[in-house]
Parts: C-alpha cells; structure tokens; sequence
C-alpha cells in the first residue's frame, strides 16, 4: 500500500548553515498515528514546518498521496494538512466559535465570508469534540486545555486528510493533557492520519500506533511502538539512561518510562 505520507532522504538547514538533520526517511500510512520524540533541538518541530510546506527542504521530497507537496497550491495543501501548535494568541478576542469557523478560510475566495453551513459545520465539530458549551466565549478567556480543544475543532473544520499536532500537551495540565490525548487517540481510531511531537514518551503507548525518535546525530529509530520503545533506543535519543516499567495485570498492562537515577 501506497503511504500516506512520505519523507524521502530529506534534509534541512537554515539559511545555508549546517544541516539540522539529513537523510530522514519515514513512511506514514493511512490511519497511522505517528509520535516523533526527541530532545530540544534535535528538530522535531521544523520538520513538522517542512512537512507542512513552510519551510523548504535543503535536499529529498516529502510527498502526500504520492504528489510532492511542491506542486500543491498554498490552497490545495492547506486542504490538505491541518496543524495545531504548541501555542496560539488570537489577537481579538474572537468567540470560540468564530475561532474555529475560521478553519473554512482554504475553502472561502478572497472577499467571501462564511456561509450559514460553515457556521453549522463550525458548530458540529464543537459539539462532536464536547465543547460546545464553548462557542461563545471569547477565545482568550477560557482556560489553555479548552484553547487547544477549540484549535483542535478549528483544524478539523478545515477537513484535512492529515493532522500535525506539534506538543500538544506540553503546557497544559494532568486533566488537560488527558482530554487533548483521548481526542487525537478517537481521531486516529476513526480514522485520520496523524503525526505528532512530543516530549512526553510515555504518551506514546497511549495513542501511537508508529515512533519516530531523532536524535542530534539524526534518525535513531522508527517503526511500531511495541518494536521501537525500547531502553536502548531512548537512552540513545535522550543521552540519558531510561528504565522502562511495566504496571497492571497480564490482560492490562500498562507501561511508562523514567529516566534511571543512582
């Protein structure tokens, strides 16, 4: 089967510096959830930007469907791929709703608004994720959990066939973290392609279905969880010693990592 996505001997640096990474290679599949960790600066983050055509690639091909993303449209992709960043600030204070509404933009012409059934599309999506109780506060006065569910719902109003999800969790917390966790795990189980950074590892035995771990030296790792979330891979990626343990019954075990400490 033909991937979803794919990054092929891709390479990146800024402004003809030196690489920040080279000759990445990763396949995504229809359905996948993938989860790249790897520590600050091992870049994580831009190749979710080169991925999303923001930043262009020293060397290598990204393609969706087979179609290299160079020859989509700014509209076309944006259609395409749908991000959700660590942070976002609105500058006015828009409601909830208009927030999210403000995912048709791809599918609106230059002085066109939104319709009726943009609204109503706006407002599904709210309620579907449970949230609607949200649509008409403003956006800046509600609480950083509920700002990234209404990101959430404003890219999935854009209808992408892929979502890109860069630290969702790193600033929110434990309850927060489980809300914004157990909708990308239903996103992905109801069927759509996703990849996401992280630094939280243990996130990905609860929703990844594929890792990817960059080092600074580039590629540790890739493939199914259960083969690529071992010791050695992420005291490799991290530099650090990392324990893995394992909690629970035989039928429902549940596994979590820490870094070893003497």
């Amino acid at each position: 089967m033909a991937p979803k996505l794919s990054i092929q001997n891709a390479s990146f640096g800024y402004n003809g510096n030196d690489l920040v990474w080279k000759d990445i290679n990763i396949d995504v599949q229809e359905r996948d959830c993938l989860c790249m960790l790897g520590p600050n600066g091992s870049g994580k983050t831009t190749l979710l930007n080169c991925i999303n055509g923001t930043f262009p690639l020293r060397s290598g091909c990204i393609t969706i469907n087979g179609k290299d993303i160079k020859s989509y449209s700014i509209v076309e992709l944006a259609r395409t791929i749908g991000i959700v960043f660590q942070e976002h600030s609105a500058p006015f204070p828009y409601s909830s709703l208009e927030v999210v509404r403000m995912g048709r933009t791809p599918y609106l012409g230059m002085f066109e608004t939104p319709s009726r059934q943009d609204t109503e599309l706006a407002y599904g999506i709210m309620k579907d994720l449970g949230i609607a109780h949200l649509a008409s506060k403003s956006y800046t006065h509600i609480s950083g959990g509920e700002r990234q569910m209404v990101l959430i719902a404003r890219t999935l109003c854009q209808e992408p066939e892929i979502i890109l999800f860069d630290e969702p969790t790193s600033h929110l917390d434990f309850k927060n973290q489980a809300m914004v966790l157990r909708t990308i795990k239903k996103l992905s189980q109801n069927g759509m392609t996703i990849v996401m950074t992280s630094h939280f590892p243990n996130h990905v035995w609860k929703i990844g279905t594929h890792v990817a771990m960059l080092g600074f030296n580039g590629m540790v790792a890739q493939g199914r969880v259960d083969a690529v979330m071992t010791e050695e891979y992420l005291t490799e990626t991290y530099s650090v010693d990392v324990k893995i343990f394992e909690a629970g019954s035989e039928t429902a075990k549940t596994r979590y990592c820490e870094p070893a400490f003497e």
